[in-house]
């Protein structure tokens, strides 16, 4: 069995507090979930190489090969 962390969080204002709770119910959620949800989207994703490698993939299949931007770089830089 795995276990999950505790976070406490002490002096919030109590407007912050109240703000955080009108979200929650507008989302449906607990405040618990809100919170929670917030800060797991704040950290970002956990990605591996793999990850981006599967990202690029998907892009490339989509949208096919992008250009090659080093000549357009180098005329905007050139002409600074």
């Amino acid at each position: 069995m795995a276990y999950m962390a505790t976070l406490t969080i002490r002096n919030l204002d109590d407007a912050v507090y109240e703000r955080w709770k009108t979200r929650a119910k507008a989302n449906h959620r607990s405040l618990e979930a809100e919170v929670r949800l917030a800060l797991s989207d704040a950290a970002g994703p956990a990605e591996t190489i793999e990850d981006m490698l599967e990202f690029h993939r998907r892009m490339r299949a989509k949208y096919g090969p992008m250009p090659d931007s080093t000549d357009v770089l180098r005329s905007m830089r050139d002409e600074a």
